[in-house]
Order: structure tokens, then sequence, then C-alpha cells
């Protein structure tokens, strides 16, 4: 009895390490006397670093490494070239054409790129297989065609590496655009006038042309500080001043610019010295002298328009050139295509610069290199008084033909030019006996007038004795400007006033005092 129970206890024992050794046998593949273990130690590799691989039973005691890239078992060592290549970019682990993820046609025994050789078979058909030489199908418990870990198509035991996702590739930042900053204009000079032609016209914003009401409420003031009583009172100009009024500081009472003695109005019209009025026609686009003196000398420029009915030109006075001493003054009035009154329209110049006068009523410029030469605002635009102590004082005011004018007259006026021009009013403090031109010749001591008395419209000729090449030109058949004062000169003696402007009807220059 004893020796069955020991008997018993012995097979019991030898069944035990039967099953021992057939749950040590179920741990490895067949054939395996040393199992063993590799993993990837390259941390480039994320997906394979330190996966544990299960070394293929024909590497018997050589053992086996795994190489990183293609994350699989490879007998012998690792000689370091398991983790050469570098990392993947796509997101797969050997970018094969047979790899699990991707499901492509080849397995791991028909992979086009073995990862240590880089040639045709995978490891059980590497052609440096020791125990191989890569024609081995490498059977195993399920006859599959797969080695150990199954990486072909997915039969194996032990399950694939999950797949991986691509991380989006981070688009490479473009250079910042900075915007171009924007180009500083470059200034333009400023634009003088040229005092021999006509200034150049600048734009003006259109507008209605001041109607009657409007200007009879427009103002002037007496000047002269020496009438203490009328001086800076300001006055309303009467509903009959078309283009406003000055004040006689004498009587302390407004009248017309073009009524007061020594004005240049309308069509220039003229009262001359000898109190007796008279039109002179000129040409349009042409140069008269209006005065020659020994010290003084006045030019006119003339523009206008032709009359179909008649044999001469609509004309008006646009600019003056005044010479005394070494020194010369130019007045004008800029073209302009519709007429608003609150722009300035006139162009000054001393010398060839030009003068900037605020646009406020009583502003005033007085010139560095010649004290006696003041130019004052008698209104905020287009009216000023220049004064050369001594000398002379001109009153000079822009005014426009209005469609009115031009609807009454014929002047056939168009939207494109108004026709601003000057209204003028003279005063002469030294005036010599043989003093000629349009106007200065009244003013001689032997002067006869051949003005017809009994015309309704008397009209002086001589056009080819007073007319000049230039606004500025001495050189007209009576010329008698020297730049200095002659011997004969009325030093102390005053001339009355003439006020000479363009004459209804477009009948040429008249003045009057």
């Amino acid at each position: 009895m004893a020796r069955a129970m020991v008997q018993l206890c012995v097979a019991s024992v030898m069944v035990l390490l039967a099953m021992g050794f057939m749950a040590e046998a179920a741990r490895y593949p067949p054939g395996l006397d040393n199992p063993s273990q590799a993993t990837c130690k390259n941390k480039e590799y994320k997906e394979c670093y330190n996966l544990p691989k299960v070394c293929p039973m024909f590497c018997g005691d050589r053992g086996c490494h795994v190489n990183c890239v293609s994350c699989k078992p490879v007998c012998g060592p690792d000689n370091g070239s398991s983790s050469e290549t570098s990392p993947p970019q796509g997101g797969d682990d050997d970018k094969g054409k047979g790899d699990d993820d991707n499901k492509s046609k080849g397995d791991d025994d028909k992979e086009k790129d073995d990862d240590d050789k880089k040639g045709k078979g995978d490891d059980d058909k590497e052609k440096d297989d020791n125990d191989n030489k890569g024609k081995g199908k490498g059977d195993d418990d399920d006859k599959e065609k797969d080695d150990d870990k199954n990486k072909g198509k997915g039969k194996g035991d032990t399950p694939s590496t999950p797949p991986v996702a691509t991380p989006p590739s981070e688009p490479t930042p473009s250079p910042p655009v900075y915007p171009t900053p924007p180009n500083e204009p470059t200034p333009s000079p400023p634009v003088y006038p040229t005092p021999p032609s006509t200034p150049t016209p600048t734009p003006t914003t259109p507008s209605v042309p001041p109607s009657s009401e409007v200007s009879a409420k427009r103002r002037s003031r007496c000047r002269n500080p020496k009438y203490g009583k009328c001086y800076n009172a300001e006055h309303v100009c009467p509903a009959a001043c078309p283009t406003g009024c000055v004040v006689d500081c004498v009587t302390c009472k407004p009248m017309c610019s073009c009524d007061q003695p020594g004005a240049v109005c309308q069509d220039p019209r003229f009262i001359g010295g000898d109190g007796i009025t008279f039109y002179f026609h000129g040409k349009q686009n042409r140069d008269f002298c209006l005065l020659s003196d020994s010290n003084l000398h006045i030019n006119a420029h003339f523009i206008g328009k032709r009359n179909k009915n008649l044999k001469r030109d609509f004309t008006w006075v646009q600019a003056i050139g005044i010479l005394f001493g070494d020194h010369q003054i130019y007045i004008g009035a800029r073209k302009t295509a519709v007429w608003d009154d609150s722009v300035d329209r006139l162009g000054l110049t001393f010398d060839g610069q030009p003068i900037y006068l605020p646009e406020s009523e009583g502003a005033q410029w007085q010139s560095e290199v010649a004290p006696t030469v003041t130019v004052t605002r008698s209104s905020t635009t287009n009216k000023i008084i220049v004064e050369v102590e001594g000398n002379f004082k001109i009153t000079a005011n822009v005014v426009p033909i209005t469609e009115e004018e031009s609807t009454v007259h014929n002047y056939g006026i168009t939207k494109d030019n108004c026709f601003a021009h000057l209204d003028l009013g003279f005063k002469f403090y030294s005036l010599g006996e043989n003093v000629n031109g349009v106007l200065g010749q009244t003013y001689a001591n032997n002067y006869v007038s051949k003005v017809n008395m009994g015309a309704s419209m008397s009209v002086i000729g001589g056009e080819d004795k007073f007319i000049t090449s230039n606004v500025f030109a001495k050189d007209c058949a009576v010329a008698r400007f020297t730049g200095s004062a002659s011997s004969s000169s009325g030093s102390s003696s005053e001339y009355a006033s003439l006020t000479c402007g363009s004459g209804i009807n477009g009948r040429g220059v008249v003045c009057k005092k």
C-alpha cells in the first residue's frame, strides 16, 4: 500500500513537471531554447521606443535587437544601424508597401524595403540570415505565412501596433507683411505770379453772383486818420453802387466807387484831370500806358471779347503795372469761371515777389526795403489800397461781369470766364508838367481836350501812341519815366482824385473827378 502511494506521488510530480514544461514551452515560440526579448532604445521613434519584441526562434543563442525604423526584431547584436535612418515623417513606421495599418499588398515576407539591408526580403528572406538564407517561410503553430509577430496581414497572435495619427504639419509661417508707409507728397513750391503776364487762374467755388440787395448791404469806412470825426466810421453802401463804395472823408458820406474822381471802372471809362469824362477802348490782350511821368509810370493790361455787331472789342482793365523809383508793383484780377465774392481773386507783387495779406479788413503789408510803400485791405477780399507816401494812392477792387450785365449789354459772357477785372481809383500827389498817357495827358499844363463834348459817349483815340509791349514796359511813344522826380514836379501839390473804370456798354476806360 505504501509503495502504491509512493508511486502515485511520483506520478503526480511527473505530471506537474510535465505541465510546467508545457506551460513554459507555450510562453515562447517552439524552437527557442534560450528565449529572449529586445526593445528599441532610440527615443526619437516614439511609436517603437521601449516596446518589447520577442526574438525569432532561428536567432538561437545569438539573440536579437529591434530595428527602430521598422520596429521589428533582427537577429544578432545591435551594430548601431537600427536607428541610422531618420525618423519617419509621414506617420507609418517603415513606409513599406505592406504594413498592417494601411493594408498594403505585401506582407513582411515580401516587403521591398529591408530595414537592415534594404533588400527585397523581410526578416524571413534576408540574404544574410545565417539560419534560413532568406527562404524559410517561418511556420508557427497556426501554419501562418507570417512570422511570430505577424506583422504582415495581421493574422498572428500578437496584436499589431495601433496606427499613430500623423500630427498635422505646421505651415511655414510667412514673413509678416508690413504696410508700406504712405509716401509723403512732395510739397510743391509756391507759384509766384509773373507780373508781365496774366496771373495763372485758380479754381473757385461756384456761387450765385451777388444781387443788388446784397450789394446794398456792403459797408465802407474812412481810412484817413486826419479826419478824426469820420475816421473808421462804418457806412452802408448805397443800393445804386453795384461794385461797392468808398467814404468821402471830407463829407463823411459813402459814394459809389466808380462815381468818385479818378476812377477807372467798367468798360474803361476815364475822367481826366480836367474833369471831362471820356472813353478809351484799347484792344483785348494788349497793354497801354495810362500815365507816364518822370517818377511814376502806370500801364494797364486789357482783356475783352469781340462784338460781332461792332468794329471794336468789349474791353476791361484786368491788371496794372506801376513803376516808381527802382521799384515795381503789380495789381491784377485772376481769371475766374464763376464768381464768389468771398474768395479773394487779387494778385499782388512787389519787385516780383508776391504779397500775402491776411483776409481781414484793415490787414496791412509794408515793404521792408521801401517803408513808404503800404498795401491795406479795405475789405476782407478783393479790395485794397496801395499807397506810396508823397507819390500816389490807388484803390483797386476786383469785380466780375454778371449774367445780368452780359444779357443787358450783349457781352456774350460764358460760364467758363466771368471776366473778372479791376475798378480803380487814382490820387496823385506829385506830377510833372509834361506828364502823359491815356489818363496822364489830362494833367499836363498845356493839355487841350479833344473830346467831342456833344457826343453821348466821348471816345479818344491815339492807341498807337499809348500801346506798349507789356505791363511793365516803358516803350510807349509818350513815355516820360526816368525813375527820379523832375524839377518841375509839384512836390507839395495834390491833384484831384480820379475814378476810372470800364464804361457802360463796353466802351472802354472812363475816369472822372
